[in-house]
């Protein structure tokens, strides 16, 4: 079997063609060797193939000697958090998150919910994976059912009070992944605060039956859309399918860009810890930037993608980080991300600036409008780049962090190559003018779609 489920951060692909039991066997067999842990953390999601090839890692890890804390069916911040509680020396998050149907796969974790990338351990497991030689097992360890929800509620729960907000009423949409149970906890936990909850497509169902829980996607917004205008709710929240993204709606129904919740994240963690780093992704930069520097804290950039940020969030030591792609890391839950911890934050700040969401997002469209993220699957994404640069180029200030970035005064673009989907993306953000938005906007389709 080919290893082009082996990516960048993770491991993902279609089971039986890019990923199956056997080699989920091998793979824990191959973590233990390159990480030697003592124990690892195994969680899964609601995917019909996913206890199946959890059983295969918990295999490979016992037949090197090590110890398995199984904590069931789970989002993926729900290992990070286990990792770090129990001292293990590793986490494996069987998932494929918002993947199509038939697919899965596997996020990896070393001590302390650190992140794994190709650079730290990966590319080895990948080695050891094809090779195979791993002969008869060396060890025996134990597996051993775990619950470690209520500690993770705990700690979830201590980034926001809100047993004296407001009344507000709240739609959640699990979209039949695994969020269901994990909310039904901290649901419970805030029986006492004046909340109202509205669940819809909440129990986990591993044939999906609404469809893959992708909520980025426009076309599965208005369902959540709809019923938040239905039921009149101050807010819809909406996650993926192992949870470690959440999305947002206003009262209105309308659906809230990721640039502008990390905005919102920032202003929320800054009320409460003054003077502090915000650590944000490139491709939409200046609202996030006017933001923090309002509220007296530093905004640092980071390349996109979780360890990338989580490594740039340790090395400046940054309360938050937010990429526009709805992952939000936080320093104090191992600096990782949580899909559970925003719209709790999000709330308190709704409550503690009396405004509905869709003022709060209103002021921040109109100072600092944005195309939102535009992928090109393209033919040479290199040639396309190339030429944005030649034709824009001229009097801007060109940063190369992360793909190419070109800023003049009055707007800015960002384009760059996916680390993990063979696409090429564009956002593109301007001070205050719609109308240079879509000019600009439009200039660099016809460019790009040259190429496609």
């Amino acid at each position: 079997m080919a290893l082009s489920a082996f990516k960048s951060y993770d491991i993902r692909g279609t089971v039986g063609i890019d990923l199956d039991e056997d080699m989920f066997y091998r793979l824990g067999r191959a973590f233990a060797r390159v990480k030697s842990p003592e124990a690892v953390v195994l969680g899964r999601d609601i995917r019909d193939s996913s206890p199946m090839l959890q059983d295969a890692l918990a295999r490979g890890l016992m037949d090197e000697g090590v110890d398995v804390s199984d904590i069931g069916l789970c989002g993926t911040e729900e290992v990070y958090f286990a990792t770090d509680h129990l001292g293990a020396g590793g986490g494996m998050m069987v998932t494929a998150s918002h993947n199509p149907l038939g697919d899965n796969g596997a996020k990896v974790i070393g001590e302390g919910a650190r992140p794994i990338s190709r650079a730290t351990g990966l590319a080895d497991m990948e080695a050891l994976v094809e090779a195979d030689e791993f002969g008869a097992p060396t060890g025996q360890g134990e597996r051993r059912v775990v619950n470690t929800r209520s500690s993770y509620i705990e700690r979830v729960l201590s980034f926001a009070d809100l047993r004296t907000i407001r009344p507000m009423k709240v739609l959640v949409n699990a979209g039949n992944g695994a969020a269901g149970p994990t909310f039904d906890s901290i649901a419970e936990a805030l029986a006492d605060a004046p909340i109202e909850f509205i669940r819809m497509h909440h129990d986990p169902d591993e044939t999906f039956p609404n469809g893959i829980p992708n909520p980025l996607l426009p076309e599965n917004q208005p369902v959540t859309a709809d019923q938040v205008k239905t039921h009149g709710a101050d807010i819809g929240v909406a996650w993926d399918g192992d949870f470690d993204r959440c999305f947002f709606f206003d009262e209105r129904g309308s659906f809230v860009d990721g640039e502008y919740v990390v905005g919102l994240l920032a202003a929320a963690i800054l009320a409460h810890n003054p003077g502090a780093k915000i650590v944000h992704d490139p491709r939409i930069i200046w609202n996030t930037q006017r933001i923090v520097d309002e509220a007296g804290g530093e905004a640092v950039v980071s390349r996109t993608g979780h360890a990338l940020m989580k490594e740039k969030m340790r090395e400046v030591d940054a309360v938050y980080g937010g990429e526009m792609s709805a992952h939000h890391y936080f320093r104090d839950f191992m600096y990782c991300d949580s899909g559970m911890i925003p719209w709790l934050l999000i709330l308190a700040h709704m409550n503690a600036t009396g405004l509905p969401l869709s003022a709060l997002v209103a002021d921040m469209q109109a100072q600092h409008p944005s195309s939102g993220e535009i992928n090109f699957r393209l033919k040479d994404a290199d040639a396309a780049m190339a030429a944005v640069e030649a034709d824009f180029a001229k009097g801007a200030e060109v940063d190369r962090l992360d793909g190419l970035s070109l800023s003049f005064p009055e707007w800015r673009l960002s384009l760059r190559k996916s680390n993990t989907e063979p696409v090429v993306r564009l956002n593109v953000e301007s001070r205050g003018s719609r109308a240079l938005l879509t000019e600009k906007t439009d200039a660099l389709r016809a460019v790009i779609d040259r190429f496609a």
